[in-house]
């Protein structure tokens, strides 16, 4: 669901419209992010890792409403929610698949749909489920990763594309911890470093609640 709202009245509309004439207003922000109480949380609970990271990534998302704000036809909108898009592997693959839900509140729940989803989706993409008010997410399970990028489509008509690409690496042993390398890239036209920092802090704490969650 989406509410349209004032833009003459947004605070950041003078920011918007700086940013507004460059062609490539796309930047990202990569950061250590220690997910040690959601690595624990998954293996006490037989949980897979990536989909927890991704409900704790939209838990944390959504909560910052910075990260909700889209222009639609011209107009400014705000989403009530972003939900997931991930790719993902089927056992034996090497060909990756996207895979496009709706958030369950329930990390057990969203673990279990997304799972189910993936083994039974038979194409790259199903174009029905796609809509503007997304997160596409992705994993580098193989590598730690420094620095990540994503495909644009820079024609002006797509250059207010608010969809957040968040994608992090393996996970590495820093003596009793677990840390990832973690990459968020936004359109400065709606989001600035302040609200990644938010994001980071948020997610951090969204998986350090996880220790009162019973399943």
């Amino acid at each position: 669901m989406m509410k349209k709202m004032d833009y003459e009245k947004w605070p950041r509309k003078e920011i918007y419209e700086f940013f507004r004439p460059l062609s490539m207003p796309f930047y990202n922000v990569c950061f250590q992010m220690d997910v040690t109480a959601l690595y624990d949380f998954v293996k006490k609970n037989g949980i897979p890792f990536y989909p927890a990271m991704i409900w704790a990534c939209d838990e944390a998302l959504n909560s910052i409403e910075a990260f909700r704000y889209s222009m639609k036809d011209g107009e400014l909108i705000l989403y009530e929610k972003r939900h997931p898009s991930f790719t993902d592997l089927k056992k034996g693959s090497e060909i990756f698949h996207i895979v496009t839900m709706r958030h369950i509140e329930d990390i057990r729940e969203f673990c279990l749909e997304a799972k189910r989803r993936s083994n039974a989706q038979e194409k790259f993409i199903d174009m029905e489920q796609e809509s503007d008010d997304l997160i596409y997410y992705s994993c580098l399970p193989w590598l730690d990763i420094t620095s990540l990028s994503n495909e644009h489509d820079l024609r002006e008509e797509s250059l207010d594309d608010s969809v957040p690409r968040i994608a992090w690496g393996k996970i590495r042993d820093e003596g009793q911890r677990k840390t990832l390398t973690l990459s968020v890239e936004v359109n400065h036209r709606f989001i600035d470093g302040y609200h990644i920092s938010e994001f980071a802090r948020k997610l951090g704490e969204c998986m350090d609640s996880l220790d009162t969650v019973s399943l």
